[in-house]
C-alpha cells in the first residue's frame, strides 16, 4: 500500500527522506501549497536548535511550500520515529494544492515551539538544497536563504549531515 506524504522541512530533500531509516521508497508527486500556514524554524529539537514547523495561522494568503511525496504505507512507522512523533512532532492529515488539485496527504507539526531557535546550518542547507532540487518559487526559496542559522557545536553531527549534502544521493 502507498500513502501521500508532505515533506516541507529537511525531508524535501530527496536524498535525506529516501535514507534506510526513514523513507527509502519515496517518489516526488508533486510541489505543493499549504495554505494558512507559514513556515518556522521554532520546533524545539533534542539537540537544541529549531527544526521546521508549518505553524498555522489562519491567514489564507499564508502558504507553506513542500513536496507532496507517496511512499510504502509500512515504512511510515520508521519516519515517524526519525521525526520524533510524540516528542516534539505529531502527525496530521493536510489537504494541500498542487497544480490546481487538492490532496490529501500526512505531514508534521512541531507540539514544542520557540521562537527563539535558530537552525544549525547544516539543517538550513537540507531544506534550501529540497528547494532548489523541486524547483520552489524563487521568492520563498531567497526567504528560506535568507533565514538565520548557527553552528551545530557537535562537529561529528555536522560532518556526517553534511557528508549527505555532499554525496549527492
Amino acid at each position: 500500500m502507498r500513502e501521500l506524504y508532505f515533506a516541507y522541512g529537511s525531508n524535501m530533500l530527496t536524498r535525506r527522506l529516501r535514507q534506510p531509516e526513514r523513507a527509502p521508497s519515496a517518489v516526488a508527486v508533486a510541489v505543493a501549497c499549504l495554505r494558512d500556514h507559514r513556515l518556522t524554524f521554532a520546533k524545539r529539537s533534542h539537540d537544541g536548535s529549531g527544526k521546521c514547523d508549518a505553524e498555522h495561522t489562519g491567514n489564507m494568503h499564508d502558504c507553506v511550500y513542500g513536496i507532496v511525496f507517496e511512499m510504502d504505507t509500512a515504512e511510515r512507522r520508521a519516519l515517524d520515529r526519525v521525526e520524533g512523533v510524540g516528542q516534539g512532532y505529531g502527525s496530521r492529515t493536510v489537504e494541500v494544492v498542487a497544480a490546481g488539485a487538492t490532496l490529501s496527504a500526512f505531514t508534521y507539526y512541531a507540539t514544542i515551539t520557540d521562537a527563539t531557535l535558530r537552525p544549525y546550518h547544516w539543517y538550513k542547507a537540507y531544506v534550501t538544497a529540497g528547494a532548489a532540487e523541486h524547483g520552489l518559487p524563487q521568492r520563498y526559496q531567497d526567504a528560506l536563504a535568507a533565514v538565520a542559522a548557527i553552528r551545530d557545536p557537535d562537529e561529528d553531527r555536522c560532518a556526517r549531515a553534511l557528508a549527505v549534502l555532499a554525496s549527492g544521493r
